[in-house]
């Protein structure tokens, strides 16, 4: 990459720059990376503000996560959330973690997962997504995983997909960064994981 990309704790960051890449419109700015953690039937009763706030709780919390920031030189440019999968209550009624017959323990601490991408329209196209997912295998190891989990849309398998749609990551994306297919509970959904087993930079 040409530009120099700098990628730490989003927790170690200050709140300012993580909302300058949440950004005041779009779907970022509506959901403040709240959706797998609030239940479906709560969702509607809660505003921006109040997601917001939540977020900016969770990275003043001791626990690791809940994502990372990507800086080009000192411009923030990127956002992944990652953290243990038991923190994500929506995924447990959610069809996009179905790993075929068999029923993934979600109360699993060690398999921590790798939900959402933000990455602002100005810096697109130059590979922080990816390196996102790199650095988040590496924090994730640090602090014990043992699985890295994703959930990736394919888009060759639908006719057209925005640029909203793909906040999950694609399979290139992940492939990239380690990841392997292991389940595909709908043509265009992918179930991903890295195994880990020692520790990585990041």
């Amino acid at each position: 990459m040409s530009h120099t990309l700098r990628i730490v704790p989003a927790s170690d960051a200050p709140l300012a720059d993580v909302e300058t890449v949440f950004g005041t419109r779009g779907d970022a700015a509506h959901c403040w990376c709240q959706w797998f953690k609030i239940p479906a039937r709560d969702w509607r009763g809660v505003d921006e503000d109040a997601l917001h706030d939540r977020l900016a709780g969770q990275l003043a919390a001791p626990a690791p996560g809940p994502g990372l920031l990507a800086y080009d030189d000192d411009t923030p440019a990127g956002w992944c959330a990652i953290e243990p999968r038991p923190g994500l209550t929506r995924l447990r009624r959610s069809s996009i973690v179905t790993t075929g017959t068999e029923q993934p323990d979600l109360d699993d601490e060690a398999v921590w997962a790798l939900s959402c991408f933000v990455i602002p329209p100005e810096h697109r196209g130059r590979g922080i997504a990816t390196e996102l997912a790199h650095a988040a295998v590496g924090f994730a190891a640090q602090h014990g995983a043992r699985v890295v989990e994703a959930y990736a849309v394919d888009a060759a398998a639908r006719r057209h997909v925005s640029a909203a749609e793909l906040y999950h990551g694609t399979i290139a994306m992940f492939a990239a960064a380690g990841f392997t297919e292991i389940a595909r509970p709908t043509p265009s959904r992918v179930v991903m994981q890295h195994a880990l087993r020692q520790p990585h930079a990041y």
